[in-house]
């Protein structure tokens, strides 16, 4: 009988990071999910299978999500927060969606993500929790589902156009409403049996 597998296309130049120095990162991604990573460096196919005895078939979905991620510019170390945390989540914007073909428009709003020295991206991640990669067409992050949702608005404010400043703002704000939440998580008192 076949084994369960998925299919996942990443950029030729990525395949070296997926597989690492000395196929590091393609053993760790195997032995943590147990799934075999057939990879074709010619093309960027990577045929994910899942192994033999596995008793959980998400296994395979955390593998394409890890792979995606590399494929999509993260380094595998943050890829791989989508292995060691179970809320993490991989969300990815498609900037062709936006503008179409236009090079031009993509290029400019990739600048503006990524900001000077990479300022904008930086915060962005450090007041959300998340990871963010700016790759191609693509802006990817990873994060537990509520942060990736507020970077995915604080990126998806950038691309309309709305200021840096606003958006800080906006980020902040956020901030404290996640702290405020979480506080009141911590405060609930024990339900009574």
């Amino acid at each position: 009988m076949a084994r369960p597998n998925t299919f996942i296309k990443i950029p030729k130049e990525r395949v070296g990071a997926l597989i690492g120095p000395d196929g590091t990162t393609k053993k760790s991604i195997e032995e943590k999910l147990s799934v075999e990573l057939e990879i074709d460096s010619e093309t960027g196919d990577v045929n994910a299978v899942m192994g033999e005895n596995v008793a959980d078939p998400s296994m395979l979905f955390t593998a394409k999500d890890v792979v995606t991620a590399v494929g999509r510019g993260f380094s595998p170390e943050h890829a791989f927060r989508l292995i060691r945390d179970e809320e993490a989540v991989l969300d990815i914007l498609d900037l062709r969606a936006v503008f179409g073909k236009s090079e031009a428009d993509i290029k400019r709003v990739k600048g503006r993500i990524i900001g000077m020295n990479g300022k904008t991206r930086t915060i962005i991640e450090e007041l959300t929790g998340t990871s963010v990669a700016v790759y191609g067409h693509t802006v990817g992050i990873i994060g537990t589902l509520e942060q990736a949702q507020v970077a995915r608005e604080a990126i998806e404010m950038l691309i309309k156009g709305s200021m840096h400043a606003t958006v800080y703002r906006f980020l902040h704000r956020k901030r404290r409403e996640l702290k405020k939440k979480m506080l009141e998580i911590w405060k609930k008192p024990p339900e009574e049996k």
